[in-house]
């Protein structure tokens, strides 16, 4: 009796699970013949809260991706990837306190901001380095338009993904 409860409780999250995969991917099916192009995957897949590196995304799509790349992606092979993704938590977001850590590393004056030159230049020459449209639309958000910087703290707060 308990088993049979845990079971349909285990039912009932994939389920649940599958319905928000679906839902997101359904967004970019423009043609309601449930494929999305690649190009819209990592977006999909930021919207159900992971946050895989660029590398990682890389090989989930190859995971999905055809024996011949047409360019799209299939949500019969996509749904079963992500409910995994999901199930096992993977590629969950950075915690705020290493990143509020990450960015005071990264203030040697000890400030509590950034100027944008000094984002620009991290962000573009270290590590996994942003496109110049990443670049843009990150410092569309990032940077104070009244001090031209970018007050951590703040910015941290708008990054965040709520996992509830």
């Amino acid at each position: 009796m308990a088993e049979e409860k845990e079971g349909a409780a285990a039912e009932a999250i994939i389920a649940d699970i599958q319905k928000k995969i679906t839902d997101a991917f359904e967004v970019f099916d423009h043609e309601c013949n449930k494929t999305v192009d690649v190009r819209e995957i990592g977006t999909i897949i930021r919207s159900l809260g992971c946050c895989p590196s660029e590398s990682e995304l890389h090989d989930m799509l190859a995971e999905v991706e055809e024996e011949e790349p047409t360019g799209y992606i299939r949500l019969e092979k996509f749904l079963p990837m992500m409910t995994k993704v999901l199930m096992e938590r993977r590629y969950r977001p950075i915690p705020e306190d290493v990143l509020l850590r990450a960015f005071e590393v990264l203030d040697v004056n000890k400030c509590g901001h950034l100027t944008k030159e000094e984002l620009v230049k991290y962000m573009t020459e270290e590590g996994e380095p942003f496109t110049q449209e990443e670049m843009e639309e990150m410092l569309s958000a990032a940077v104070d338009p009244e001090t031209n910087t970018v007050r951590y703290r703040d910015y941290i707060t708008m990054m965040v993904v709520d996992e509830n």
